[in-house]
C-alpha cells in the first residue's frame, strides 16, 4: 500500500485545512492565520525533506550531518517556544543528556543498523520528541515561576538557597510534562497506531516486525524525554536555563 500524490491527495488536504479554518471561526480561536502558515512550511519542509534524505540516506557522514543540523533546528526552536534563546547552550546539554544514551543503547545493541536510510527516521522521531518534552518542561516551569515569586521570596527568607528556592516551586511541574510522553506508551496500539510501527507495515514488513520497531521508538522517547526533563529541571534550579526576565528577577 502506497500513498501517491496527486489531485485526491491534494483535495483532502484541502479540505482538511478548510475544516480546521471553519473550527477556528466557530471557536473563535485567535491567529487561524497560523494554521496556513503552518500548513504551508509542512508542506515546503517535508518535500525538501524528502528531496535531502533521498541524497544523503546513502552515505553515513552526510546522514549524520543532517541528524546535527535537525538537532540545531530542534534547539532553536525549543528555545524561542520557551523564551530563553540566550540559554541555547544549557538547552543543547539537556536534549544532548537525553538523546545521546538512547542513540548508544540502539546502535550498541545492533537493534538499528549504522546505515543512513535506519537512523535518519529512527533518530529523527526521538529527537523531535525529546524537543517537546524539552518545551513542556520549560513552559510549565517557567510559568509557575513567573506566578509564584512569592514563595520563591518565602523561600530565601528561612534560609533556603537560590536553587532550593527555584527547586521548590519546579520540581512539581517536571512529572506534567512527561504526561503526553508517557499516554503515548500507555495507548499504543489500543488508541493509537504510532507513525513507525504503520511504517514498517506499508513499507512491507510482517505485523510483529513493526510492533518491535515501534516499542523501540516508545521505549527510546521515553528514555529521551524523561531525561532531559530531569537535566533541564536541574538546570533551572541552578538558574542557568531561565528566560531573561526571571533571570533578573530570581536573584539570590
Amino acid at each position: 500500500m502506497s500513498i501517491d500524490p496527486g489531485w485526491p491527495v491534494a483535495l483532502a488536504c484541502v479540505a482538511l485545512l478548510v475544516l480546521t479554518l471553519a473550527m477556528y471561526a466557530v471557536g473563535q480561536l485567535p491567529q487561524p492565520a497560523a494554521t496556513l502558515v503552518a500548513a504551508g512550511r509542512a508542506v515546503v519542509q517535508l518535500g525538501v525533506a524528502a528531496l535531502v534524505i533521498t541524497a544523503v540516506a546513502q552515505n553515513l557522514l552526510l546522514s549524520v550531518l543532517l541528524l546535527c543540523a535537525m538537532f540545531g533546528v530542534a534547539v532553536f526552536t525549543t528555545t524561542r517556544r520557551v523564551e530563553a534563546v540566550p540559554a541555547w547552550p544549557w538547552t543543547t546539554v539537556a536534549m544532548l543528556c537525553g538523546l545521546l544514551p538512547v542513540v548508544a543503547i540502539i546502535l550498541l545493541t545492533r537493534t538499528v543498523p549504522l546505515e543512513g536510510i535506519a537512523l535518519i527516521p529512527v533518530v529523527g522521531i526521538i529527537l523531535g520528541n525529546t524537543m517537546n518534552g524539552h518545551t513542556l518542561v520549560g513552559r510549565r516551569s517557567f510559568a509557575a515561576l513567573r506566578e509564584e515569586t512569592g514563595q520563591y521570596d518565602a523561600g530565601l527568607s528561612i534560609g533556603m538557597t537560590r536553587a532550593q528556592s527555584i527547586d521548590e516551586i519546579v520540581h512539581r511541574r517536571l512529572p506534567e510534562a512527561l504526561i503526553p510522553g508517557l499516554d503515548q506508551v500507555k495507548t499504543a496500539g489500543v488508541v493509537t497506531l504510532p507513525g513507525a510501527f504503520i511504517g514498517v507495515l506499508l513499507g512491507g514488513g510482517t505485523p510483529a516486525q513493526a510492533a518491535s520497531a515501534q516499542v523501540l521508538v516508545l521505549l527510546g522517547i521515553m528514555a529521551a524525554q524523561t531525561t532531559t526533563t530531569v537535566v533541564a529541571g536541574r538546570l533551572i534550579s541552578s538558574a542557568r536555563l531561565l528566560p531573561e526576565d526571571l533571570r533578573a528577577r530570581l536573584r539570590p
